[in-house]
């Protein structure tokens, strides 16, 4: 089968939707078909169209409607889709519609969407292997925020939380991600400046990342809108605990009973659940055993049986009948 695969990150992306798309590549091939990534769409024919972003990819997604009107077509919703864009952008509701499947990355997405989209909507977690030994320090609790420093991801909540932890200086907040702006550049030095236990090191690369993750104590994901946070995969393969917003694409991660979440935006709640997890060793072991017990559902082989499993569900479209045949067939005379 010819996949068309479209993302809006570009290839030099360190994003998490081109991320999922390498990744979704590597294992639709792997399953046997023959897939294109592009940003855009180029024309050629696919049988099926993969694309991530309702909104950003909304132009491939009416192209290939209009060209291929039979063939299947699949729309899997970002976080900024779910929880943004398809409650107020006329495109991104648009390509709902043209879509004969939805995906969503966690199990709490599919109550955003309208419940006329519900049915032909699919569930599929991301996946995660991390082949680093966890060494986290022995003299400092290590915190690490691992995210692109952009407003969707409220990038510092935690750097904020400091001022409420000023009696624990073995606190020790590492920050991985690019700057997506001056402003936030700034931002990060300036809390740099007035707290040396936050440190943020910029752009790194992926195995860096994951590296930084195994030898941290806690992951810290205080997002204000996720699809599915693949950093919360990866920690659970890792074998470290999270603390995170209680946003709806959080709680899809990690469960409605999960004891590790914190009121968005409110950095002394977040500095109330750092220094339950650094004072109280039981505590961020039960966290770290709950993230744990969820990692069945981050395998690579439960999220490429989800990829086999939504292809094999798709038909071909049924042209529109015309309206002599709804009317049945004419006599002869």
């Amino acid at each position: 089968m010819k996949i068309a695969l479209i993302t809006p990150a570009g290839a030099r992306s360190r994003s998490g939707n081109r991320h999922t798309a390498v990744r979704w590549a590597a294992m639709l091939r792997a399953l046997g078909h023959k897939v294109s990534v592009s940003v855009q769409w180029d024309g050629l024919p696919a049988d099926v169209m993969l694309a991530l972003h309702a909104r950003r990819s909304h132009a491939s997604i009416v192209r290939f409607r209009e060209r291929f009107p039979a063939s299947p077509l699949v729309v899997v919703l970002t976080g900024t889709d779910l929880y943004r864009d398809i409650h107020e952008d006329r495109d991104a509701q648009a390509s709902l519609a043209l879509a004969d499947r939805l995906v969503v990355l966690q199990e709490m997405g599919r109550l955003e969407l309208p419940v006329r989209f519900r049915r032909k909507t699919r569930v599929i977690y991301q996946s995660a292997e991390v082949h680093v030994s966890p060494e986290p320090p022995l003299r400092r609790f290590r915190v690490a925020v691992i995210g692109h420093l952009r407003e969707e991801k409220d990038p510092f909540r935690t750097a904020l939380a400091l001022v409420h932890l000023r009696d624990l200086p073995e606190i020790e907040i590492v920050h991985l991600g690019e700057a997506l702006s001056p402003e936030m550049a700034r931002e990060a030095r300036r809390l740099m400046r007035n707290d040396p236990r936050y440190r943020w090191l910029g752009n790194v690369p992926h195995w860096a990342a994951l590296r930084w993750l195994s030898r941290s104590h806690v992951l810290v994901v205080s997002s204000r809108m996720e699809g599915g946070a693949n950093v919360i995969c990866e920690a659970a393969a890792a074998g470290v605990s999270v603390i995170a917003s209680g946003i709806s694409g959080n709680v899809g991660m990690l469960g409605r009973g999960y004891p590790g979440y914190y009121p968005l935006a409110d950095e002394q709640a977040l500095a109330c659940q750092i220094r339950r997890a650094a004072r109280d060793p039981r505590y961020n072991l039960r966290l770290k055993r709950l993230v744990a017990e969820r990692r069945a559902l981050f395998r690579p082989s439960t999220e490429q049986e989800g990829l086999r499993s939504l292809l094999a569900g798709l038909k071909p479209r049924q042209p529109p009948r015309s309206r002599s045949s709804r009317t049945g067939p004419k006599l002869r005379r």
